[in-house]
């Protein structure tokens, strides 16, 4: 063992002890990821089955339904995939998801708003209005 290793507190697992000392870290098996991708991929065929058969009248409805299962394919990638949860970290992780979710939040609503408000100011509103465009 050199001089740099036991001066430097690593001990007898020299550079190779990346930091595993913290308590359980949650590492994903193969179940864990298969899962996850089962989920996304559910999660993105039932919305794009909703869009083709045209399920809901409205389009409003179409929209909130996907941009509620987009949430959750949101939390699911964050869980199965990057194994964020409300004990890793120290809790950390559980305050990177809540900020994700607040700005997923702020984008959808603040996307949202922006598309009816330019549908809305855009579209002529009766045929005389049309019948005076250039």
């Amino acid at each position: 063992m050199s001089a740099h290793t036991e001066t430097a507190g690593h001990g007898a697992h020299g550079h190779d002890d990346h930091g595993h000392d913290d308590g359980p870290v949650s590492h994903s098996t193969f179940k864990g990821y298969m899962t996850g991708f089962v989920l996304a991929v559910i999660l993105t065929a039932i919305p794009f089955w909703l869009v083709m058969a045209k399920v809901f009248d409205k389009p409003n409805t179409t929209a909130l339904v996907i941009l509620a299962f987009a949430v959750v394919q949101i939390v699911v990638h964050m869980v199965y995939f990057l194994h964020m949860d409300a004990k890793s970290e120290g809790g950390w992780n559980m305050l990177a998801l809540i900020f994700t979710l607040v700005l997923v939040v702020i984008t959808l609503a603040g996307s949202l708003w922006v598309m009816y408000h330019m549908n809305t100011n855009m579209m002529p509103h009766s045929m005389h209005d049309m019948k005076n465009m250039p």
